[in-house]
């Protein structure tokens, strides 16, 4: 049995397709039951859905085997102990900075409000800024407006929730794809099942870029 970890949302419908077309297809819609586990229509394949965040935990630890997570989820948690062989290069998007669209530029230390603790720290780090980073869990958008924060790091689509409270992106970090991640043990212990997998997500991906 292989179990792929994977969160709801879009991750979730941008990866249906590929895992279609390599005969993976859950039984159940789990934006319709509640069933954490999903069976699929390959007898030895079955999905756990959790928070995006916990998939790189779920297969470091062996309680999943693959798991599909952005590049932005693995870098904050640190992924050196996954194996990453392939981008799937879906649910694209960018990590940025924003903040009020008539903010000066920032002078001094700045008070930064993000998720994305690890990666924050970092970047404003290796561009020689001062910076004290401040953690939510959601409503970035509002640390600016209220004075929390002079900016914020966060994950930019189409930018239309910056534009409906004033802000701007501003900085790019990261361009953010996801990625496949497989357990180490897993990779040695299931070696053939996991590549004959990975060789068909392979083959789906080359399919697309040719067309």
């Amino acid at each position: 049995m292989l179990t792929i970890a994977i969160s709801k949302g879009r991750i979730y419908d941008d990866a249906l397709p590929l895992l279609a077309e390599t005969g993976i297809e859950p039984v159940d819609d789990p934006n319709k039951c509640r069933k954490l586990i999903l069976q699929t229509t390959r007898p030895d394949v079955q999905l756990v859905i959790i928070r995006a965040t916990d998939v790189p935990t779920f297969v470091e630890y062996g309680a999943a085997d693959l798991g599909i997570a952005g590049k932005d989820v693995l870098l904050e948690h640190g992924a050196e102990c996954l194996y990453e062989p392939l981008d799937l290069n879906i649910a694209r998007c960018r990590l940025m900075t924003a903040t009020h669209k008539d903010a000066p530029p920032p002078k001094g230390r700045i008070r930064v409000a993000t998720k994305y603790v690890k990666t924050a720290q970092k970047y404003f780090a290796d561009q020689g800024i001062q910076a004290e980073i401040i953690k939510l869990y959601g409503s970035m958008e509002l640390a600016p407006l209220v004075g929390l924060a002079d900016c914020i790091v966060d994950l930019v689509d189409t930018g239309n929730t910056l534009r409906a409270n004033d802000l701007e992106p501003r900085e790019l970090i990261l361009e953010v794809s996801s990625r496949l991640i497989v357990n180490k043990a897993a990779m040695k212990m299931k070696n053939r099942v996991i590549v004959e997998l990975i060789r068909q997500f392979e083959k789906t991906l080359a399919n697309r870029n040719s067309n």
